[in-house]
């Protein structure tokens, strides 16, 4: 009897850490950014086969995604059908293959009655593929019948449709839910983050415009998500886009010239080395965007890198904050492996044109005393230090594991809480730079009914008696303001003054009545 009952005790312990675990970012290749909508059943499989001979499937790109450039014509009663040209023999092959090999395979639609291969690409049998009007059609003949395993829904269609981008999302993922007959991973490509409603239907989203192979995008993609870590949450991420690496002279393999011209857009080593390093501590999903068959040896290298992979795929599923910007450099950190443990994952970053000396002390990086230091790109441990000065290079960074003594932190940005009423595609509070700030940015447009910002994660290793600050600043936004409601746990308590903090996790709210002061950030001071 007891060793049935240690089997029993041990299963049920097996089945709450699954239930525990978090869904990670996606890991794979998609096909548009080497294609377009030039795909074939025959590219599909070689890219796929490729995945495996290349050694990045065993590295954790598990899923290939087919994006635009399927579809063929609906029938008399709206069913789509697979391009005759491309896929002739229709999708459920492609699938078949793909699932034999021990991959995920992703399919491709639109919010609304157009695919924007349709309006970008003059590919005209992409004109009425959109779910919208087919919504339960689609999801039936998409996971049912060819078995597909996730979708990216693009947003041309809904745009052209005059849609209302929360209520037809929300309708797709009703319906795929009530249809599909295995959980359907959705990805909401919007371009822009949505707004906080996102996260009740897409297990990621886009967050920017399409990414090019060149420096002047992915710095630009890094700069509007730096700010969205809050965001993050739950299993559910900011998709930073598709990955621009190893295009430097990759013209070989099926289907001709890739999408972009590789003879002038393309990443330096040093760039890929951010563009890669940042997406991962960033927890962005992992879509290789290029053919893999010409994928330069050194760029392989860094796309298998399983430090820097190990980052983006941390079990905690956190996405990095920026903890210092000094000139036009930034230091990013987050807690990997254990929330509050001694190991957090740090970069430093150099955007500019020319190379830049970075330095972060221990306590910037939430540690008392020396760190023990890994350079995760070289994979060479430093010299212990309470203090990291670095050379980064122009267009580079510098990704390190730090080790050591954790000690309470006592200031908490702006910029790292949650705002409910966030959105980048429509007016509303938002995050912006002012440079007395300090983190150099702040969170306006606050107050009203709803309009709060939050920090879920106050920490306080023993609980008791604390002083808190409130730092704000006034702006254009913000004249004639009101009171600062605070709440702490959901209960009102008096802005700056005394709280008392439970042992471990907090979360204070701030309010107003009317407009809020931009808010710096929060003190905390043990008493």
């Amino acid at each position: 009897m007891k060793p049935v009952l240690f089997i029993l005790f041990f299963i049920a312990c097996l089945t709450v850490y699954a239930k525990d675990r978090i869904k990670l970012p996606l890991m794979g290749w998609s096909s548009w950014n080497a294609y377009m909508v030039n795909i074939s059943d025959s590219i599909i499989k070689f890219q796929a086969d490729q995945m495996v001979k290349s050694g990045l499937k065993d590295a954790g790109y598990a899923q290939i995604n087919i994006d635009d450039g399927f579809f063929g014509k609906r029938t008399a009663e709206g069913k789509m059908t697979a391009n005759a040209t491309r896929f002739p023999n229709g999708m459920k092959g492609v699938v078949d293959h793909i699932h034999s090999l021990g991959m995920k395979a992703g399919i491709y639609s639109d919010a609304g009655d157009n695919t924007c291969g349709s309006q970008y690409n003059r590919d005209t049998i992409g004109i009425g593929a959109g779910l919208y009007r087919h919504d339960v059609q689609d999801a039936e003949l998409y996971f049912n019948e060819w078995d597909f395993d996730f979708i990216k829904i693009d947003y041309c269609g809904g745009r052209h449709a005059k849609l209302d981008e929360e209520a037809r999302y929300k309708e797709i993922r009703r319906n795929i839910d009530a249809t599909a007959h295995k959980p359907i991973s959705i990805n909401i490509c919007r371009w822009a983050y949505p707004g906080t409603w996102v996260e009740q239907v897409g297990d990621s989203w886009r967050t920017t415009g399409d990414i090019r192979p060149n420096w002047k995008s992915v710095s630009g993609i890094i700069a509007k998500n730096m700010y969205l870590s809050a965001y993050a949450r739950n299993g559910h991420y900011n998709d930073m886009d598709m990955l621009a690496i190893g295009y430097k002279g990759n013209q070989s393999g099926l289907g001709g010239k890739s999408a972009f011209d590789i003879t002038k857009d393309y990443l330096n080593d040093d760039e890929e080395d951010a563009h890669f390093g940042i997406w991962c501590i960033m927890a962005s999903p992992l879509l290789i965007g290029c053919k893999i068959e010409g994928i330069p040896q050194r760029s392989l290298n860094l796309l298998k890198n399983k430090e820097l992979i190990a980052l983006d795929q941390d079990p905690l599923g956190l996405q990095a904050h920026v903890v210092q910007h000094q000139g036009d450099t930034y230091v990013f950190a987050k807690d990997i492996i254990k929330r509050e443990g001694p190991q957090r994952a740090v970069a430093l970053y150099n955007p500019t044109d020319l190379p830049q000396s970075i330095s972060v002390s221990a306590g910037e990086l939430g540690y008392a005393g020396k760190m023990k230091v890994r350079d995760l790109l070289k994979h060479t441990n430093l010299e212990p230090a309470d203090l990291i000065v670095m050379t980064v290079p122009a267009h580079g960074v510098k990704m390190l594991k730090v080790t050591g003594k954790r000690v309470e932190q006592t200031k908490y940005e702006a910029e790292w809480a949650f705002m409910p009423r966030f959105t980048a595609i429509a007016a509303g509070p938002n995050y912006r730079p002012i440079d007395e700030a300090s983190g150099k940015m702040v969170a306006d447009g606050l107050g009203g009914e709803g309009n709060t910002i939050e920090w879920n994660d106050i920490y306080s290793f023993k609980g008791g008696e604390y002083k808190i600050d409130i730092s704000t600043f006034t702006t254009s936004q913000n004249t004639e303001t009101g009171e600062i409601i605070l709440t702490l746990n959901g209960r009102e308590t008096t802005p700056n003054g005394k709280i008392t903090l439970r042992k471990g996790y907090n979360t204070i709210t701030l309010s107003c009545k009317k407009a809020m002061p931009a808010i710096d950030c929060i003190k905390l001071r043990k008493l």
